[in-house]
């Protein structure tokens, strides 16, 4: 039998965020909803994962608990082996159990995808204010996780006033996605919530991407315009973060 290990650094994490186990679950169920993937992460869930019962979630409720706590994995206190098997969660799904085998792993790895895009960027989107009769720029560190073809993005809090989300995935050189900003309250759009669909282009060097936005305006127009995210460290660690939360400009 293998022996578990309590998940301290998920426990830590959750209580740093002052959520019961009710709390937490209902968290990462609506990051699902933002991501455009519903989950069922119950309070029991939860409790398993805190327990070691269940040493590593599947890819779509990882991606959840990234979007949900702003934290890579690997500082929820998962294991970044390889040696990881599906088995049943009791539930109807599957979760990932860590065990020591000399068997290989099960088949069916995810498809290769086109490069390694976790890290830090700088996120840069261009848009027109009809109010001020002006173009702006606005400018974000985010953080990017990656998990298979599958892209998380959130912006670093200090980074700037408002903050934006992306739930984005990768064919080839090609991203797309939905993307959410929630603006500052005290800031010139008070607090409103804006959200859309965004679609870019890696290039050659995997270091820049480069397309557009399209969503809708406060008069319910459609908007559009262009959007860059440009790679400055390769770190997702909390040294990284750290060190560019921060506004770009600084």
């Amino acid at each position: 039998m293998t022996e578990t290990k309590p998940n301290l650094a998920l426990k830590a994490v959750r209580e740093s965020m002052r959520m019961s186990l009710d709390d937490f679950a209902r968290a990462v169920q609506m990051a699902g909803v933002r991501a455009g993937e519903p989950n069922q992460v119950s309070k029991r869930t939860v409790a398993r994962w805190e327990a070691g019962v269940i040493a590593m979630p599947r890819p779509v409720l990882a991606r959840a608990l990234e979007m949900a706590t702003g934290r890579p994995l690997d500082q929820l206190g998962f294991p970044a082996g390889s040696d990881a098997f599906v088995v049943d969660d009791g539930r109807g799904g599957h979760d990932l159990e860590v065990r020591h085998s000399v068997h290989p792993p099960l088949a069916g790895a995810p498809r290769p995808v086109h490069g390694n895009y976790a890290g830090i960027w700088l996120s840069r989107y261009s848009y027109w204010s009809s109010s001020r009769q002006e173009m702006f720029d606005s400018l974000h560190h985010v953080l990017v996780l990656q998990h298979a073809d599958q892209l998380t993005v959130r912006s670093l809090p200090d980074s700037a006033d408002s903050l934006v989300t992306m739930g984005l995935s990768v064919e080839g050189s090609v991203i797309t996605g939905t993307w959410t900003e929630n603006t500052a309250p005290e800031g010139f759009y008070r607090g409103a919530r804006y959200f859309g669909a965004i679609q870019m282009q890696a290039d050659a060097t995997g270091r820049r991407m480069t397309g557009k936005w399209v969503g809708f305006g406060k008069d319910g127009e459609t908007n559009t315009g262009p959007w860059v995210l440009e790679f400055l460290d390769g770190s997702t660690a909390k040294a990284a973060v750290d060190r560019y939360d921060r506004p770009p400009n600084d």
